[in-house]
């Protein structure tokens, strides 16, 4: 089958409206609004391409001014959804676009009309394109291996466009958009369906690794209060305290909510999740640099230091117990006040597990709670083993 025009456009359709339909089905799964973008990018690609087939039955209007002008539609559609994978908020500016195209179909026709309108539509599709192309720059990031492939694509076919307008200079060149004749045409219908293929390709590959990292990091959170979980803590902690050292101490806090169970029968579970939430926002707001912290369960969080002396240690435990309970007694009166008891410990050298060192902090809030709760109960420097 020889590649002439009708069948490089079909194959074009054929490429675009599978990929506009994947990545349609993609979003439905997973909202990002990036795939969306995409997937109407693709979809316009398939009309557009479908009715440039109809100037080869006279529609000169339709399959020629407007078939380009989706063109430029499309890739519009693809900086789009770049900006919002990349979340970059673009200038309104760059919908002048449409605008400089709608100019062009004001031109009379004449011996340079092809030649005018190529260049025009080549560089209004290259300018989005670059644009798109730029936004993926790693800005001191790394990128997925589909973002990057995505990126240099989507480069290779901005320079694409511009030598394809930059051509329409050189003399004796044929451009025939009425006949849908020219090499400069047959090459860039053939460069057009490659490039919907790669594109699709390095945007599916895009999102995937996207929604695989957010898989990632969800399963290391507590659905609540966004805190680490237990199995985040323990992966991150042999790094933190690795550097430990009798000059450099550090510490572990052990926090446990005294008498939670009254917020929860007098005001519901909902209330309880609150508190629990505004604890966790509490932890942040005194959370020293390079430190850890996490929900282990229930009513029970844990603070984790690589660098702390037993005053900073009790300074930071006791402005937790006091803003604590300056939030129950207001919002959540019970009969038995709902404060907070911690159990803290201090070691000299990295822990040879966690396990291990929670259970230290926890001898040490059995302390705090047998001594009357509301309190802070520190043991001294020892290794746990």
């Amino acid at each position: 089958m020889p590649l002439d025009p009708p069948t490089m456009l079909t194959i074009s359709i054929a490429l675009a409206a599978a990929a506009a339909l994947y990545l349609a089905i993609e979003w439905r799964s997973i909202r990002e609004p990036s795939l969306l973008f995409w997937s109407a990018g693709f979809a316009t690609i398939t009309v557009g391409s479908t009715l440039a087939l109809l100037r080869s039955s006279g529609f000169l209007l339709i399959g020629i001014w407007f078939a380009n002008g989706l063109l430029v539609t499309a890739h519009f559609l693809f900086l789009l959804g770049v900006a919002r994978f990349t979340q970059i908020r673009l200038s309104p500016a760059w919908y002048l676009i449409f605008a400089t195209w709608l100019v062009m179909l004001l031109l009379p026709d004449g011996p340079l009309w092809s030649k005018v309108m190529l260049a025009a539509n080549s560089l209004l599709v290259a300018l989005s394109t670059l644009k798109a192309s730029s936004l993926l720059r790693p800005h001191g990031k790394s990128l997925s291996v589909g973002a990057v492939q995505l990126r240099y694509v989507l480069l290779g076919h901005g320079i694409f466009y511009v030598a394809k307008a930059l051509t329409v200079v050189i003399p004796g060149t044929l451009i025939d958009l009425a006949a849908f004749r020219g090499e400069i045409i047959q090459i860039s219908l053939v460069e057009g369906a490659m490039a919907i293929m790669l594109i699709a390709l390095s945007m599916t590959g895009t999102e995937r690794y996207r929604r695989e990292k957010q898989i990632a990091r969800l399963a290391e959170r507590d659905p609540l209060t966004a805190l680490y979980n237990r199995r985040a803590l323990e992966k991150r902690a042999p790094r933190l305290l690795e550097h430990v050292s009798p000059e450099h101490p550090g510490a572990l806090l052990l926090i446990d909510i005294d008498n939670f169970k009254l917020v929860n029968d007098q005001y519901g579970h909902t209330a309880g999740d609150r508190l629990l939430i505004a604890l966790s926002e509490m932890i942040r707001s005194v959370l020293p640099r390079n430190a850890l912290t996490a929900r282990l369960g229930g009513d029970e969080f844990v603070i984790l230091l690589n660098s702390a002396s037993s005053e900073r240690v009790m300074e930071l435990g006791n402005t937790l117990r006091e803003q604590f309970l300056s939030t129950t007694s207001q919002t959540f009166p019970t009969t038995a006040a709902v404060t907070l008891s911690i159990g803290a410990s201090l070691f000299d050298k990295p822990p040879a597990n966690l396990t291990a060192l929670i259970e230290q902090g926890d001898a040490a809030l059995y302390e705090s709670k047998r001594g009357g709760r509301n309190r802070l109960r520190l043991t001294g420097l020892t290794t746990p083993g």
